[in-house]
């Protein structure tokens, strides 16, 4: 790639905000600024809301509800096709946007690109397939009929992590339903969300349906959103603090609420582990995104007869990782989002530590510029380390030991969260009560990697109310009617 085509690239994506079909500036003429993590230089300047554009966006999103709630389902769904299609055809300018702005590696910028499309394909068949039912009432006295309509206006509220595939996640069910949106991405990486709004109005998509809002001023231009009446359902992916404050929120308007919050994946591997087969799904479910995933593998839990193999395994694996900018040919490892992300990483590190586990490889921050962390794995973890309770968020694998199934089953479920769980067993007997066992909404079963357009995205307990994706999707949007009438 060269300085040429990113500069061309950014200077296609819009600088504004979207409202009413409209690009503008904010209504202060306020901006903020977009840098690339692996250089710390400023990319892009664009406009940072305030609370007048947050009401301007929810209005036009007010406006155009009742026309979007009523195009026929087949126009809706071709609309979001269109998209898919030309989202393919700029494929690699969505995947190069991506590393600028997120620092992810190319490589997996465009496994990205794949993953959020399709949701715009796959949601683009589920908008005909919205279904009621009729029928006598038991009595025998009336008739039933029970009818799908769009939950209304929603505000939908985007992470950082992956810039495409959560504003396709959310925004693509939601347009299926007949909704109408108000957008706002991450103010780290609002320029994939921007582009793919413009992609959005190509595609056909009437003004007002999607308008996007980019700031630096979440709490203060949200608020007044989700208080207001004529909204009707808020989505949320983060942290579970953000999200929990979030509902406190949407509790006063009594809103439709989709969570998708913090994990601490367990990654559980037994005496019987096709051991190839366990590294490989390691380094999948724990440097993906370079560690920044919900979904990540948080806890390696590992049978102590095996323990030592593992680890020897994926150390060497790890020390193989190219560090580097994600433009750069062969890079694995990109850097992480912001210095924060680097001083957790390391902090955490630092406990764990300091409590007995031992550095394999890796453990430390790495001289700018840029925001890089060297992939890191720990051994012999000790109960009590911070990294066993909380979200690592980076590129360290912790490595933890068990001895029988029921300890494997009380270490894993030993967390507030549960988003996703990965297993590895050749019992299929054993596999069998992990399912029915682990406390996740989600879970791999001798795979690293789960997430599918085509299958229910949520968790259990602390990690989120809702489902993304699947046939569950749309239903996040959609809101239940029964009519009855005479025999």
């Amino acid at each position: 790639m060269t300085d040429t085509r990113e500069a061309t690239l950014l200077a296609s994506v819009p600088d504004g905000l979207l409202i009413g079909g409209q690009w503008r500036p904010a209504a202060t003429g306020a901006t903020l600024t977009v840098e690339d993590p692996a250089t710390g230089t400023t990319i892009k300047t664009i406009a940072d809301a305030t609370v007048s554009d947050g009401a301007a966006a929810l209005d036009a999103a007010v406006a155009a509800a009742a026309s979007w709630a009523a195009t026929p389902a087949r126009a809706r769904g071709e609309i979001l096709r269109r998209a898919f299609d030309l989202l393919q055809e700029r494929r690699e300018d969505f995947a190069l946007l991506m590393t600028l702005e997120m620092g992810k590696p190319l490589a997996e910028a465009r496994g990205e690109v794949t993953y959020g499309g399709e949701f715009l394909r796959w949601f683009s068949e589920e908008a005909v397939r919205i279904t009621g039912r009729y029928g006598l009432n038991p009595e025998g006295t009336g008739r039933m009929i029970v009818s799908q309509h769009p939950v209304g206006p929603c505000y939908l509220i985007t992470p950082w992590n992956f810039p495409l595939a959560m504003a396709t996640r959310k925004i693509a069910p939601a347009l299926a339903a007949g909704c109408t949106v108000v957008v706002k991405p991450a103010a780290q990486t609002p320029l994939t969300t921007m582009y793919l709004a413009k992609l959005l109005q190509e595609a056909g998509l009437p003004d007002g349906v999607v308008n996007v809002l980019t700031t630096s001023s979440s709490g203060p231009v949200s608020g007044p959103i989700i208080a207001d009446p004529r909204l009707r359902k808020l989505s949320f992916t983060g942290s579970t603090p953000v999200g929990q404050k979030l509902l406190e929120q949407a509790a006063h308007g009594v809103l439709r609420t989709s969570m998708e919050l913090g994990g601490n994946a367990p990654f559980v591997v037994f005496e019987d582990a096709d051991l190839d087969q366990a590294v490989t799904g390691a380094l999948a479910a724990k440097f993906r995104n370079i560690g920044q995933a919900c979904t990540a593998a948080n806890r390696f839990i590992v049978h102590s007869s095996v323990a030592d193999e593992f680890a020897r395994r994926v150390t060497a694996a790890v020390n193989g990782f190219v560090i580097g900018r994600g433009t750069e040919p062969d890079v694995t490892i990109g850097p992480l989002v912001d210095d924060k992300a680097v001083a957790k990483a390391e902090a955490l590190v630092k406990d764990a530590v300091a409590r007995g586990a031992e550095l394999a490889t890796g453990g430390s921050r790495i001289d700018g510029p840029g925001t890089f962390f060297e992939p890191t794995v720990l051994t012999g973890v000790a109960p009590g380390s911070n990294i066993l309770t909380e979200e690592i968020f980076g590129p360290v694998l912790a490595i933890t030991t068990f001895d029988t199934e029921e300890e494997a089953v009380a270490l894993a479920n030993n967390t507030e969260y549960g988003l996703v769980s990965y297993v590895y067993t050749e019992s299929l007997a054993r596999g069998q009560r992990m399912i029915d066992r682990l406390e996740t909404g989600m879970m791999g079963l001798n795979v690293g990697v789960v997430s599918n357009a085509a299958a229910p995205f949520g968790g259990w307990k602390m990690s989120g109310l809702g489902r993304e994706g699947g046939a569950e999707g749309i239903h996040e949007y959609l809101q239940t009617k029964y009519t009855l009438t005479p025999a």
